[in-house]
C-alpha cells in the first residue's frame, strides 16, 4: 500500500491512521533493513577480494534504510541512531564472505616474520616479510595502523587463499562465524529501531500530531 493510498484510506474515518496500517508498514521496513543486510552479503560474495564494492553498496544501504525509519515518525534522532546498528551491518556483510572462503578453502601455514616494511620506511602500512616450511612466502602479510600486534621474529600460523582472491590473514583472525553474528547483532538492532519508530509514530499520530508519512503524501 502506497502512503497516496494510506492517505485516501483513512480520509473518511476523522484522518486517524489504523494500527494495523502501521504495523503493515513497519514490517515493510524491517523487511527493508533485512533486505539490504542480505543483498550486501551476497554482493560481498559475488566481489569477493574487492571490498570497495561492499563498503560502497553498504553505505549507501544504510542511508536507505534511514529514509523509512523517517518516514515512519518524524524523529530524526532515530533515524541517526540507525547509524549505530549499520556499522554491525557493514562491518559483517563486508567481512563475512571473504572470512568464510579463507576458512572453507584456504590453506594453513606456520610461518616466521622476518621483516617489517614499516621499520625502514617509518611508515604506518606495515608489510610483514613472512618464511615458511618450503622458504620465503611470496605475499606479505599486511596491516595498516599503529600497532599491528607482531613484530619480527614472531611465528604464527596464516591462511592463504589458493585462489589468490582473498588477502592472506592470520589464522587468528579467520573468524566467519563472529562476523555472521556482528551482522545479525546489527540486523538485530534495526528491526529494533524499526519497531520503536513504527509504536511512536502511531502514538503522535493518534494524538493528533502530523508526521512525515503523511506530510510526504
Amino acid at each position: 500500500m502506497s502512503v497516496v493510498d494510506m492517505k485516501k484510506s483513512t480520509s473518511g474515518t476523522s484522518g486517524t491512521v489504523t494500527r494495523g496500517m502501521y504495523f503493515v508498514f513497519t514490517l515493510l521496513v524491517i523487511a527493508v533493513g533485512w533486505a539490504i543486510a542480505a543483498a550486501n552479503t551476497g554482493i560481498s560474495y559475488l566481489a569477493v577480494g574487492t571490498d570497495w564494492i561492499p563498503i560502497t553498496t553498504g553505505v549507501i544501504g544504510c542511508f536507505v534504510f534511514a529514509v523509512p525509519v523517517t518516514l515512519l515518525h518524524n524523529a530524526r534522532w532515530l533515524a541517526l541512531a540507525s547509524f549505530l546498528p549499520a556499522i554491525g551491518v557493514l562491518v559483517g556483510s563486508v567481512q563475512y564472505a571473504p572470512e568464510a572462503a579463507l576458512d572453507a578453502r584456504g590453506v594453513r601455514t606456520s610461518v616466521r616474520i622476518t621483516a617489517d616494511s614499516a621499520e625502514a620506511d617509518g611508515s604506518n602500512n606495515h608489510r610483514f616479510t613472512l618464511v615458511g616450511p618450503e622458504g620465503r612466502l611470496d605475499e606479505p602479510l599486511t596491516y595498516s595502523g599503529d600497532n599491528p600486534g607482531r613484530e619480527v621474529g614472531e611465528r604464527l600460523d596464516v591462511i592463504t587463499d589458493p585462489e589468490g582472491v582473498v588477502p592472506m590473514e592470520a589464522a587468528s583472525d579467520v573468524d566467519p562465524g563472529g562476523q555472521l553474528g556482528t551482522l545479525a547483532v546489527g540486523v538485530a538492532g534495526w528491526t529494533g529501531i524499526a519497531l520503536l519508530a513504527g509504536r511512536r509514530g502511531f502514538v503522535r499520530r493518534r494524538a493528533g500530531h502530523r508526521v512525515t508519512l503523511e506530510d510526504l503524501a
